[in-house]
């Protein structure tokens, strides 16, 4: 299925992924989102389940292993063009873990991949819906600590 003006929306998984007190923050090196800093993850394949298509991503993209501790949201990311068509529509899946094996580099889909403090992200102009997710994820590793696998 095509990305750029697709028909369909295209289902994307994520992760806010913690070490510590810091989490992985990747730079898209891809439209949509070229040169921002982002969590990480991808499309999902068809038949691929959910869980599956997240620890591929991480394991393409930033060359890590993670344990996924819950679920944190699901969101709607679409992007117009200057016609108003949707040139991009992704219903992203978001998770929360903690890395197991690392450290992180940099795949073919971003140019940059680091672990900082929430300070640090939000200096470095994360966008608002990350984050929320991170917060979120924040609060609900702090309360439990079920792990789907």
């Amino acid at each position: 299925m095509k990305r750029e003006y697709p028909d369909a929306p295209i289902v994307g998984v994520g992760g806010v992924i913690f070490r510590g007190d810091t989490i992985l923050l990747v730079k898209r090196d891809k439209e949509p989102g070229k040169g921002q800093w982002s969590l990480p993850g991808g499309a999902v394949e068809l038949g691929e389940p959910l869980i599956d298509a997240l620890k591929r991503e991480l394991n393409e993209e930033v060359s890590i292993k993670i344990r996924i501790g819950g679920l944190v949201r699901v969101l709607d990311r679409i992007v117009h063009d200057q016609d108003l068509r949707i040139r991009f529509h992704y219903v992203i899946v978001d998770y929360w873990g903690f890395l197991l094996t690392g450290p992180p580099r940099a795949g073919s889909d971003i140019s940059d991949a680091r672990f900082v403090s929430m300070i640090q992200a939000q200096d470095m102009g994360v966008h608002r819906e990350v984050t929320e997710t991170v917060r979120m994820a924040v609060a609900m590793k702090d309360q439990s600590y079920h792990f789907i696998k």
